[in-house]
C-alpha cells in the first residue's frame, strides 16, 4: 500500500500542485482546505503524515499540531510557510516538527522532508507493533511467573527469589524457565530488558 499524505493548506492552487507532486512520487494524497475538515475525516491507519501550513484562515497549523499531540495523534508534521521566522521554526522543531520550509517550497526539499516524515511514522509504527506484541506475550504469564521475573529482573538470584515469594529454588527455576518460554527470551539478559520496557509502557 502506499504511504498517505495529508496536506492542510488554505490555498487550493498550491494544495492542487502539491498533491500533483507527491503523486507523481507514487503517494497517496488526501487534501484538506481547513483545519476543521482535516479534524473531520478519519484517518487511515497506514504509513502517513501530515503537511500543514502554518496559518490556515484564521486558524493555527502550530495549534492543531499541539492538538493533535494532545490527543495522542503522533502523525509526523512537517510546516509549510510564507511568513515564518526563525522563533517560529525554532517552536516548531521543538514541538517535535519533522521540518519547517518556507514558501514557495523547493521540490527537492519538500520530497526529503516528506521522506524524512514518512520514516518517522514507519519506525513509530514498528516500534508500537513490537510492544504490542510484549504485551500480549507477558499476558501469557501466570501471577507467579510474572512476580518472579519482576525479581529476576531486578538482580535477584534463584536462592533469594525462593526466599522472597516463599518458595523452593528448584520451583523458582521452573517458573523463570516457563517465563522466558512464554516471553521468547533467548537469554536471561533478554528477559530484562523485555521486563524494563514493560515498566516504561
Amino acid at each position: 500500500m502506499k504511504p498517505l499524505v495529508y496536506i492542510v493548506d488554505d490555498d487550493a492552487a498550491l494544495r492542487d500542485a502539491l498533491a500533483s507532486l507527491l503523486r507523481s512520487a507514487d503517494m497517496d494524497v488526501a487534501t484538506f482546505g481547513s483545519v476543521a475538515d482535516f479534524a473531520a475525516h478519519c484517518r487511515d491507519d497506514r504509513n502517513s503524515c501530515l503537511l500543514l501550513d502554518v496559518r490556515l484562515g484564521g486558524h493555527s497549523g502550530m495549534d492543531l499540531h499541539a492538538d493533535l499531540k494532545a490527543q495522542g495523534c503522533h502523525l509526523p508534521v512537517v510546516f509549510m510557510t510564507g511568513f515564518g521566522d526563525i522563533p517560529m521554526s525554532v517552536r516548531a522543531m521543538k514541538a517535535g516538527a519533522v521540518d519547517f520550509l518556507a514558501k514557495p517550497v523547493r521540490v527537492e526539499e519538500l520530497l526529503e522532508a516528506v521522506g524524512q516524515a514518512l520514516a518517522r511514522d514507519a519506525a513509530s509504527r514498528s516500534e508500537d507493533a513490537a510492544r504490542a506484541d510484549l504485551r500480549r506475550r507477558y499476558a501469557t504469564l501466570t501471577p507467579r511467573e510474572r512476580e518472579i521475573m519482576a525479581l529476576a529482573a531486578r538482580g535477584l538470584m534463584n536462592k533469594q527469589i525462593a526466599a522472597e515469594v516463599g518458595t523452593s529454588e528448584i520451583t523458582v527455576k521452573i517458573h523463570r524457565g516457563q517465563a522466558m518460554k512464554k516471553m521468547q527470551a533467548k537469554t536471561f539478559a533478554d528477559l530484562v530488558r523485555m521486563a524494563e520496557a514493560l515498566e516504561n509502557r
